[in-house]
């Protein structure tokens, strides 16, 4: 009795700072009575994002494993942009299978009916360990070949001949930025095929290289003519070395301490060694990972919820806008 020790205590599941700085709703000023709302200040660099040339879409691709959370993101982001709860990708919480089949461009609405943002979210079937989307078609979206509303199929790719093949893909057709969506309550049990899989996409979008100096002169050492260049050029590197996220979806789920208060996101020492892990499976740098949590039970806004959503929204936008502007460099010089 007097001579027991005492048990340690077991450790806290959550780190004393959080390892990533995010904005969430507020943040005091010098005076105290003022407040900056920093979800505001998110929302307004959305509001007000506008690529450097004139009527450029900027394209988001969304993909991965079946029951990611894809077509609940995409909702989510609408969701936050427009005010309002918007349920425009439909999901099902009942299918095992991939609920989306077809090839789908969202776009946001930005006031009026007419008026948009400038980026649209493109959902796709789901990955999975024996059907799902072949990393063919994906590759086949990337440079903007696949139309609205082609219906995947798990047998074969799409083919040139095809109604639904775009032939002559524009500079909005090509795919941006590619987000992998992986659900956190799912991950530890993702099965080594579909890891594969993604990593596979990841290597695709990457080989499609830039640019070099080299490829601005023939085989003889002289400077192509720029007009040719520029021809040669703008066919194909419109998709070249497009730029990866992963967006890390249920994160409440996953974690109990970030259930109870989503603030802890950052703090959870599971959901960091879990990223880490993820980003070695796949190759997808840390810092390309942004976990956050889907609208699909509230039916009313939550700002912690907000600042997730937009804190990557805004980091897709800016990866995307400077592949866009990476090609401008890489074609005019």
């Amino acid at each position: 009795m007097g001579g027991q020790t005492a048990k340690a205590a077991p450790p806290s599941p959550v780190l004393e700072k959080p390892w990533r700085e995010i904005n969430w709703r507020f943040e005091f000023g010098c005076n105290v009575s003022f407040l900056i709302s920093k979800k505001q200040d998110a929302l307004d660099y959305v509001n007000n994002y506008k690529p450097y040339i004139k009527d450029q879409q900027l394209r988001i691709l969304l993909h991965g494993a079946v029951g990611a959370g894809k077509s609940s993101f995409i909702n989510s982001v609408q969701s936050v942009l427009r005010g309002r709860m918007c349920t425009e990708a439909l999901t099902d919480t009942n299918s095992k299978d991939c609920f989306t089949k077809e090839y789908t461009t969202y776009k946001i609405q930005k006031g009026s009916p007419e008026t948009f943002y400038p980026f649209v979210l493109n959902d796709i079937m789901g990955l999975s360990k024996d059907k799902g989307v072949l990393v063919d078609d994906i590759k086949l979206a990337f440079k903007g070949h696949v139309m609205d509303d082609y219906k995947f199929n798990p047998e074969s790719k799409l083919s040139v001949d095809d109604p639904f093949y775009n032939e002559a893909p524009t500079a909005n057709d090509r795919v941006h930025l590619l987000v992998c969506v992986v659900p956190a309550d799912k991950l530890p049990c993702m099965s080594d095929e579909v890891k594969k899989k993604i990593r596979d996409v990841r290597v695709e979008a990457s080989r499609l290289g830039r640019v070099t100096q080299s490829q601005k002169y023939n085989k003889c050492g002289v400077r192509v003519p720029t007009k040719i260049f520029l021809t040669d050029m703008i066919q194909k590197m419109q998709n070249r070395g497009i730029p990866q996220v992963a967006v890390l979806t249920k994160v409440d789920l996953a974690c109990p301490e970030v259930g109870k208060d989503l603030k802890n996101v950052y703090r959870s020492k599971y959901l960091k060694e879990m990223m880490e892990q993820f980003s070695s499976d796949v190759g997808i740098p840390v810092n390309c990972i942004f976990p956050v949590k889907n609208y699909h039970e509230k039916i009313n806004f939550n700002d912690d919820v907000d600042s997730l959503i937009l804190s990557a929204l805004k980091h897709i936008i800016d990866f995307g806008d400077d592949f866009i502007n990476r090609r401008i460099h890489n074609v005019y010089h």
